[in-house]
This record gives structure tokens, sequence and C-alpha cells, in this order.
């Protein structure tokens, strides 16, 4: 499904259960927001997002622990549920979406490859987290991992 069509089924599911969403985005730099506020009448549900690309706004603006960073670094499934869990707190929302990894083309390891990302939903009733890897340039990997974002939040929605 193409993102605009993942932003406008989220929206919709969005609006049926009566829940609001924030993003908190480190690599996609906003554009999961951007896809969301891309639907009409979006303001309905989305509160807003906040763009943590700096390790310094993960932790003072969204409260990723310093301690998780030391130990997992940005890139990692620990920090991704802290980022989710800050942005739902901190705007309010009852669903958040968050989105770290490294879009490319390079600042891969072999540890933490180029295309390595982590998505994470945070809900009062729920952690959900995924790993990727893409393949593509720095701008495909961003919107594989927007894409991948708007997906869990739908198939968290149409779970819940």
């Amino acid at each position: 499904m193409e993102p605009y069509n993942l932003a406008q089924r989220a929206g919709h599911l969005l609006l049926e259960r009566g829940l609001t969403l924030a993003v908190a985005e480190s690599c996609t730099g906003g554009l999961v927001g951007d896809m969301i506020t891309d639907v009409p009448g979006s303001s309905a549900y989305f509160l807003g997002g906040i763009q943590s690309y700096a390790d310094a706004a993960k932790r003072d603006v969204l409260g990723v622990r310093a301690e998780t960073l030391a130990q997992h670094g940005a890139v990692s499934a620990a920090c991704a549920q802290e980022m989710a869990r800050g942005a739902r707190r901190l705007i309010g929302a009852d669903v958040a979406l968050s989105v770290t990894g490294i879009a490319g083309p390079g600042g891969g390891s072999a540890e933490k490859p180029t295309g390595l990302t982590f998505i994470h939903l945070a809900a009062a009733d729920t952690d959900l987290g995924h790993r990727f890897v893409w393949s593509g340039d720095r701008r495909a990997n961003k919107l594989s991992s927007a894409a991948a974002a708007l997906q869990l939040l739908i198939d968290y929605l149409e779970n819940e």
C-alpha cells in the first residue's frame, strides 16, 4: 500500500476508535508526521510530533535515559521504546510511534548496518517494536521506515 493510503487508513482507524496520535522521529526527520498531516482532517487525531535527531534531544526532550543511549545507542529497540513512551507522555496522546535508524548512505557498521531501523508503538495497553534493515538509498530507507511505522499503527488499531 502507498504511504498516503497507509496514512489515510491509519487516520480512519484512529477516528473510528476515538484515539489520538503523536510521533517521535529521528532518521525519518518528520516524514511520518508529514504523511499523516497530508490527510485532510488529520487535526482530529494527530496531536504532534518531535524530531529528535540528536542524542541530546532524545534525552532532554523525550526522556530517553542516558544509560539507554550509552548501553544500546540511539539506534536500538530500547531507544525506540523510550522515544515512543516519551512522545506519548509529553504530547498526551493515546498512541505514539517512534522511528530511529541509520538512513545511509554511510554511518553503518558490522554491528549496526546502514538501513538498520527500529520502529516502536506505545499505548496504554501495549508496547510493540520491530527491527528492519532496509537496502535502499537514503530516501528509500526513510520512506520504507515511515511506511512501516504507519503499518505498525494500522496493525495495532485493527487488532485492538
